[in-house]
């Protein structure tokens, strides 16, 4: 019968079937024309010795035993354009894998998105790095896919708690992903092959029986006695339904203005801001994989580092190998990076968010603003880059020595940031306590990844969308907003999820609480 085998190779074996088969015979002491098959279920890279090894869990098929893999199936979607609507406000992981699960449920979703479908987007991203021209509803932030769509389509989640991350995967390759992310740690599709795969989504929604309307921003939230009616459209169009999910993402500011004016219950949320860190990629494969060359059978080394300085955490955050730092503006007048790498991973640099965490404390000078505190703490810092670096999307930018040192940098060269840089104290961009953490943090940093904290690394300023800086209340079990019925606060606008993955979940938790409320079929969990 198959054998299930755990073990480590080299890279050089990982990569090249023949040699893998070969070593896995010599494992379980057979020949190799006595095995069949050798199917990887899952690889990980151990790189804490400088021989680096790759874990492998296989299951071997011996001669004469039949492959008894399943294949990806997508599930039997019925056809739902008569029955019940559910409103679902934003086209992002949440709100694209909520509509799935309620059609799979019965349910017919509608799906409410400010920007464009993934393709029109892109004239608005070539608009932004070229033009310097930002479109509130069409961005890195807001548009089909939401910001994962052009983020890098990174699927690795620590929130295994959360729900069936497997299941999620699953129906990413059912919609065309590689199967891949099933075996690697670190499953990762790429911003050139995720909004093929976004777009399909879209299309089976609609065959289905949802509807999915484009640029079509919500300005007014229906709510009669307590319930929800509905939504207004900024054309005037009225859409009525009694359930719906709220998916905007953490961007989505207008939205938690429209809450907060209407009185419906939300809350400050502290979230984390800082800087986006660029390094050459051969300088972080020598400093992960301790050589002087990467070689063919390694992939571009990733890092995750975490300290704490002054009693605050300070970590890596969206680390992209072998990717480019991105324009993350939803607004004129305001600068704000993120990263993102293609699925080859295979540009010269290496950047990654490195942030500080935020206190609510810290959003004291913001009071008046109540629960929008953090979030207009996050705008000033925003709208404060953007007069430092001339009024553009350029973005302010130091060499990560000089900032500890609090020198200007002479010059900057050039990096992967499209709209170009200006070279600035940053120390001019943050609070004072801010700066003084992340000046001391990338010395900290140095000396647990030698080779890290050097003037070759450029800092851009700032990162300071890696959370919602709001949360929407709701109740933990049927997942109701506390104040509204048939309101269903969702992923990572709504402070309940941290990308692609955990927002997926948590749209097809909501889903499934509707179909819960509507039909009393489902049992408590």
């Amino acid at each position: 019968m198959p054998r299930e085998l755990q073990f480590q190779v080299t890279p050089e074996i990982a990569a090249q079937p023949e040699l893998l088969h070969r070593h896995v015979a010599r494992l379980v002491q057979v020949t190799e024309a006595e095995i069949e098959h050798v199917i990887i279920q899952k690889r990980s890279i151990d790189a804490r010795q400088k021989a680096i090894k790759i874990n492998i869990k296989a299951t071997i098929y011996f001669l004469g035993e039949s492959l008894t893999e399943e294949a990806i199936r997508l599930p039997d979607y019925p056809n739902v354009s008569h029955k019940t609507p559910v409103i679902v406000v934003g086209a992002g992981p949440a709100g694209l894998f909520a509509a799935l699960q309620l059609i799979e449920l019965g349910l017919k979703p509608i799906i409410i998105e400010r920007g464009k479908d993934v393709r029109g987007r892109r004239r608005d991203l070539k608009a932004i790095n070229r033009d310097h021209v930002v479109d509130e509803d069409s961005n890195y932030c807001f548009g089909e896919g939401g910001a994962g769509t052009y983020s890098d389509g990174k699927l690795y989640t620590r929130s295994k708690k959360r729900g069936d991350v497997d299941r999620i995967l699953r129906l990413l390759v059912g919609f065309g992903a590689s199967p891949e992310i099933l075996v690697e740690a670190h499953p990762h599709i790429g911003t050139n092959k995720l909004p093929q795969i976004i777009q399909d989504i879209r299309q089976a929604i609609i065959h289905f029986g949802g509807e999915v309307l484009f640029e079509s921003r919500v300005t007014d939230i229906l709510v009669t006695q307590g319930e929800v009616q509905g939504v207004e459209l900024q054309n005037g169009q009225r859409i009525e339904a009694k359930k719906m999910i709220l998916a905007t993402g953490h961007s989505a500011r207008d939205i938690f203005e429209l809450l907060d004016r209407k009185k419906i219950l939300i809350e400050a949320k502290p979230f984390a801001l800082g800087v986006r860190a660029e390094h050459p990629q051969t300088l972080i494969d020598q400093i992960q994989y301790s050589c002087d060359f990467r070689g063919d059978y390694l992939p571009p080394a990733p890092y995750s580092i975490v300290k704490q300085v002054n009693g605050r955490g300070m970590y890596s955050f969206c680390m992209c190998p072998g990717g480019v730092i991105a324009p993350c503006a939803t607004s004129p007048g305001e600068v704000v990076t993120n990263g993102w790498s293609p699925s080859k991973r295979d540009q010269a640099t290496a950047n990654s968010g490195i942030v500080v965490e935020l206190r609510l404390e810290d959003f004291k000078p913001f009071a008046k603003f109540g629960p929008l505190a953090g979030m207009e703490f996050q705008k000033d810092i925003e709208q404060r880059a953007f007069r430092l670096a001339g009024q553009t999307q350029r973005v302010p930018a130091q060499r990560m020595v000089d900032f500890s040192q609090k020198k200007v940098s002479v010059d900057i060269p050039k990096t992967s940031y499209v709209p170009g840089t200006t070279s600035v104290e940053l120390g001019d961009v943050f609070p004072s306590f801010l700066t003084q953490i992340m000046r001391e943090g990338f010395v900290h940093f140095g000396k647990s990844m030698k080779g890290y904290f050097t003037n070759d690394a450029i800092l851009h300023a700032p990162e300071s969308r890696t959370s919602s800086p709001v949360r929407i209340p709701r109740d933990p079990y049927t997942l109701e907003h506390l104040q509204i019925k048939g309101l269903y606060p969702c992923g990572e606008g709504a402070g309940y999820a941290g990308g692609i993955i955990s927002a997926a979940i948590d749209g097809e938790k909501c889903a499934l609480k509707i179909a819960e409320s509507l039909t009393k079929k489902y049992p408590k969990e």
